[in-house]
């Protein structure tokens, strides 16, 4: 991002940061089949591990928040950062479930700490003008960490199985968390006036006063549940396709990302065409269809298109409720944000139980369409009911 862009260099480290720690965010997804031939335990019990991450990194982020407004929102993505690589390097040791468990835990927590508190920076940096356009810039690490780490982790499962996946990941963040610290040491970051106790209450406050809380918050609880909680069953479909293939389930799932990476090249382009409405209504549709197609279970390619644009559609919908949370508070916007990751989180903890629940009783086909058809309608709803609004508490210029 250069000068010549409109938006701050600093944001080139904000995205190194988003794409080391979204290296980890899938890494178990392509590999789940072979988790749980090694511990003896169903593809459901499997896929848990993502509900404790999700989890993990939805309950930590009123904490978080809290912290990022205080202290400094660089100086935790940092310390963040290094937990999660150490965390990565201690599930590859794992020699039980619950040692795992505490693994993703930890990592959830890592993770927690730095795409929630990189969008605050973000918007810290860049005005309410450019800022679904420089979230998006932001984004695009985060989405070309995602495209690596399934890829990567499908490859190397392959190869070394799921505790080389692990391992390596590990390595690799902990190195970036290094490169990152250097990095925000010569960048030219903005420091608003840290926040005390009583002004974060009065955020807090600032926050749930404004109707659209309600309705982001919903929003992204429901789309991390439709859509985040489908992946942990992606390669248990493609295995019952007769696809057993690690890499091919790494490069399916990738599919999501690179969908992310085309929603960060062409949202400067779509925005001023078709508005924000646009962008909510039409990437909700893309998701709900999208959802229904792999309802039908068509072959690996198929499905790799299909993810591609569901992904395009998630981010379309998703960076638009983005941009709304980031106004719902000037002075506590990293709180703000870390709600926001709270909720969406929260969905992806209920996302992979719902799905197994409703994929073991009424079926696969039947709770996928289900899952498509909400998506779509969330479109509509949020279309309709979200209006931009100035934050009660935002300096008068």
């Amino acid at each position: 991002m250069s000068a010549a862009s409109g938006l701050p260099p600093a944001l080139n480290i904000i995205a190194l940061a988003t794409f080391s720690a979204a290296l980890s965010a899938r890494a178990l997804d392509p590999v789940l089949p072979h988790v749980a031939e090694e511990f003896s335990v169903s593809i459901a019990t499997a896929a848990s591990f993502a509900a404790a991450f999700a989890f993990t990194f939805a309950i930590i982020q009123p904490v978080l928040g809290a912290f990022a407004d205080i202290f400094g929102k660089a100086r935790l993505m940092i310390v963040a950062l290094a937990l999660l690589g150490f965390a990565n390097i201690l599930g590859a040791m794992a020699t039980s479930i619950p040692l795992l468990y505490v693994s993703r835990i930890l990592a959830g927590i890592g993770s927690g700490g730095v795409f929630p508190i990189s969008l605050g920076l973000t918007s810290d940096l860049v005005g309410p003008e450019k800022r679904q356009i420089a979230i998006g810039r932001t984004l695009a690490g985060a989405m070309t960490g995602n495209l690596l780490g399934a890829t990567v982790s499908g490859l190397i499962g392959d190869f070394l199985g799921w505790r080389g996946v692990l391992a390596f990941l590990g390595v690799i963040v902990v190195i970036a968390s290094i490169v990152v610290a250097i990095g925000f040491r010569g960048a030219a970051l903005t420091h608003p006036p840290r926040t005390s106790l009583s002004a974060l209450r009065q955020g807090y406050r600032t926050i749930f006063t404004n109707r659209n809380a309600y309705i982001c918050y919903s929003a992204v609880f429901i789309e991390g549940c439709c859509v985040l909680g489908l992946f942990p069953f992606i390669a248990s479909f493609l295995f019952d396709l007769g696809q057993t293939s690690l890499s091919i389930a790494g490069i399916v799932i990738a599919g999501f990302a690179i969908g992310g990476l085309f929603y960060t090249m062409t949202v400067s382009r779509l925005l001023p065409v078709i508005g924000v409405n646009g962008m909510i209504i039409g990437g909700a549709a893309l998701v709900g269809v999208q959802l229904m197609a792999v309802a039908l279970g068509p072959e690996w390619r198929l499905q790799l298109l299909g993810l591609v644009f569901m992904g395009w559609g998630f981010y379309m919908i998703h960076g638009s409720l983005q941009v709304f949370a980031s106004e719902l508070s000037a002075e506590a916007r990293a709180t703000a944000l870390s709600l926001h990751a709270f909720f969406f989180f929260m969905g992806q903890t209920v996302g992979p139980i719902a799905y197994g629940a409703g994929i073991e009783h009424a079926g696969k086909v039947p709770t996928l369409l289900t899952a498509g058809t909400v998506m779509i309608v969330l479109g509509f709803v949020c279309a309709k009911l979200l209006r931009q609004t100035r934050p009660t508490d935002a300096a008068v210029t």
